[in-house]
């Protein structure tokens, strides 16, 4: 590691509790993650994360067009790529030119971009090299995405294979983040690319259970569909029509695909979650944690699956959250995660 008493000294303190305090206005779930870590990897993964939600933020926007959303992501890629002269101070620029008042606390956060860049800067080379790679494929891979499907009405998923695609890039790069950020605090023991894979099998898992739940709402407010036209078609429902009366049952079937799916990934996500903690049980908690919320919420999906159809979608109450966290912080270790996968997928925590 880089430094040997404190790597962030030279992190500005207003800056750090900024962007902690941030995260927690955009991402809930992963604000008890970043809660639960120890520092370095509490501030370092709390920066990533936002690195990547400014692009995902962009991404998402359904006020903007495929060229506008392309240009901006460029932008923001050769801000942030070291061997390019650019700086975010052009990338501000560039959003100024098409949001002239950002709205919501995800725009508050692009329109504050250079904050953000500012504080990744300040941390030492060893924790920039880890951040940087994985960043960057995020956003040259949304980008990428934005691109393809510039003639449709948001982000289109056409295929199966499609779909593994777009999850390993706003998902399963974040477990390449996380592992890069591990072996940087020497944290990572053995074989550091099967904690890659097996991160980013977590990370699939996790996105697949976001693309079930807010089917709705991620057609209605983004007009995006991330379930595959392919695996529609075999229903006999296209994407433009998702939610037209009489589709419902056709939907769920896919929906309930797309979980089984999901599920295929829940014994990959508990390895990686066993073979973390070698030397910091915070990280192992804070990975648990939006695991065993994945867990609850697959559960809800098998039992309610028609209700991703409509506004209230599929949530997990704030009660069995409240368990899964106080669960993993209290008498915690990792071969307390597998009692705890069983008992939150009979529900035994709500």
């Amino acid at each position: 590691m880089d430094g040997r008493t404190n790597p962030l000294a030279s992190v500005a303190a207003d800056d750090r509790k900024w962007c902690h305090e941030t995260v927690g206005s955009v991402s809930r779930t992963f604000a008890i993650s970043i809660e639960l870590l120890e520092e370095p990897m509490s501030t370092t993964l709390c920066v990533g994360y936002l690195l990547c939600r400014i692009a995902d933020t962009v991404e998402d926007e359904s006020t903007l067009s495929a060229e506008e959303k392309s240009r901006l992501l460029s932008t923001y890629r050769r801000a942030l790529d070291p061997a390019d002269p650019s700086t975010t101070a052009a990338f501000a620029r560039s959003i100024e030119s098409v949001v002239s008042e950002p709205d919501g606390d995800d725009w508050y956060l692009v329109a504050n971009a250079e904050r953000v860049v500012r504080t990744y800067e300040s941390f030492p080379p060893g924790a920039r090299d880890a951040i940087t790679p994985p960043v960057l494929e995020l956003v040259a891979g949304m980008g990428a995405f934005v691109k393809r499907h510039a003639d449709e009405a948001g982000v289109r998923i056409q295929t199966e294979a499609e779909l593994e695609e777009y999850c390993y890039y706003v998902a399963g790069v974040i477990g390449r983040l996380i592992t890069n950020l591990q072996l940087w605090n020497g944290d990572v023991d053995g074989r550091p690319e099967r904690m890659r894979e097996l991160s980013e099998s977590c990370g699939q898992l996790l996105q697949l259970v976001n693309i079930a739940k807010d089917v709705h709402a991620d057609y209605v407010d983004e007009g995006n569909v991330y379930l595959p036209a392919s695996w529609l078609a075999d229903v006999g429902v296209s994407q433009e029509n998702l939610l037209a009366d009489g589709n419902e049952s056709d939907v769920v079937a896919v929906v309930e695909r797309t979980v089984e799916r999901a599920r295929g990934y829940v014994d990959d996500g508990q390895r990686w979650l066993e073979a973390l903690g070698a030397n910091d049980e915070s990280m192992l908690k804070a990975c648990t944690v939006p695991f065993l919320l994945a867990v609850a919420t697959l559960r809800e999906l098998s039992e309610r699956p028609e209700a991703v159809l409509t506004d209230g979608g599929v949530k997990i109450s704030r009660t069995e959250v409240m368990t899964i966290v106080a669960s993993v912080t209290t008498d915690f270790d990792r071969s307390s995660i597998g009692p705890l996968r069983e008992s939150v997928r009979r529900g035994e925590l709500t």
